[in-house]
């Protein structure tokens, strides 16, 4: 069969999307299911980018599945001497059977999937975090109903894990919406492509500046830091534009009254989120946390078991 990238969560089907949450349910249930599903593979991960998470999760994930997990820092690579990224997907291909990576440029990854013969796992790249949005996924059908009545709002800069919710929500028939402040917005080709995605499953999909309409009676809330990696230098400015977005008790009392808070971390209490709130009865964070492991568990799977 031909080998699978997963890049984006648009590269993924409704029924693969379902089904790969599906899979991460049941192993987080019964782990034992995939004893074995990775024996005598080998996964690179390459992480150009620091990471608690991401890197704890998928190692921890291909140990427990049987495989070996070889683990690399950009400066440990070629990479950092000049060497390009397709002549160091060829190589790491002939070792190893999976390439995961967090890096910057997404542009980067659609290289190195274009010239690896083993499939290629984005991990973060600067347009998108789709592993973060399986377990965001698999969250959310565990504290809401399986249904696409649900309705997703996130708060904050329309980033890469806002554009992974975009497409996973809109896929998956939700009510997405994005409050960002003006200039702050998702991209306008994810929003085009979220816009046909909603109109296929019946869902729908907004980006406004007001946080207060966006919160009204949703099923989750959610946001992510205002200066992610590779912003300290924009981080007080962040500070005064994003003020208005933070999720606090006064926003989540314009939710549903079950609404779930969702935060992908790391966290900074008393700027995107307050403390009450990110440590209240509302919040899913540590069950989101766990989740990627499961949800990268179902993924290897998918990608690699005969």
């Amino acid at each position: 069969m031909p080998k699978r990238d997963f890049l984006s969560i648009d590269d993924l089907s409704r029924d693969e999307l379902e089904s790969l949450v599906a899979s991460a349910a049941t192993i987080k249930d019964d782990p034992s299911s995939v004893d074995g599903a990775l024996a005598g593979r080998q996964v690179a991960l390459v992480f150009e980018k620091p990471s608690t998470r991401t890197r704890v999760s998928f190692e921890v994930a291909v140990e427990q599945m049987g495989g070996h997990a070889v683990v690399l820092r950009g400066d440990e690579l070629q990479l950092g001497r000049g060497e390009t990224i397709e002549d160091t997907g060829r190589v790491l291909s002939r070792y190893v059977d999976c390439i995961c990576v967090r890096t910057f440029g997404h542009d980067r990854l659609d290289r190195l999937a274009a010239a690896s013969t083993v499939p290629v796992v984005n991990a973060l790249s600067d347009f998108s975090h789709p592993c973060q949005a399986l377990a965001d996924v698999q969250t959310i059908f565990e504290h809401r109903s399986r249904s696409d009545d649900i309705t997703l709002a996130y708060f904050g800069d329309g980033n890469n894990v806002a554009h992974s919710l975009m497409f996973a929500g809109t896929k998956l028939g939700f009510d997405v919406r994005i409050a960002s402040p003006p200039g702050y917005e998702p991209d306008d080709a994810v929003m085009e492509r979220c816009q046909k995605l909603a109109a296929e499953s019946g869902g729908k999909i907004v980006v406004t500046g007001d946080a207060a309409g966006a919160a009204a009676g949703a099923d989750v809330l959610y946001t992510d830091v205002w200066a992610s990696m590779g912003q300290e230098s924009e981080a007080e400015e962040r500070k005064r534009t994003f003020v208005r977005y933070q999720v606090n008790e006064d926003l989540l009392a314009l939710a549903a009254g079950d609404a779930i808070v969702m935060h992908c971390l790391p966290a900074h209490r008393g700027e995107e989120i307050d403390a009450a709130v990110i440590d209240g009865v509302h919040s899913v964070v540590w069950d989101q946390a766990e989740n990627r492991l499961h949800a990268q568990k179902a993924l290897l799977a998918w990608l690699l078991r005969p």
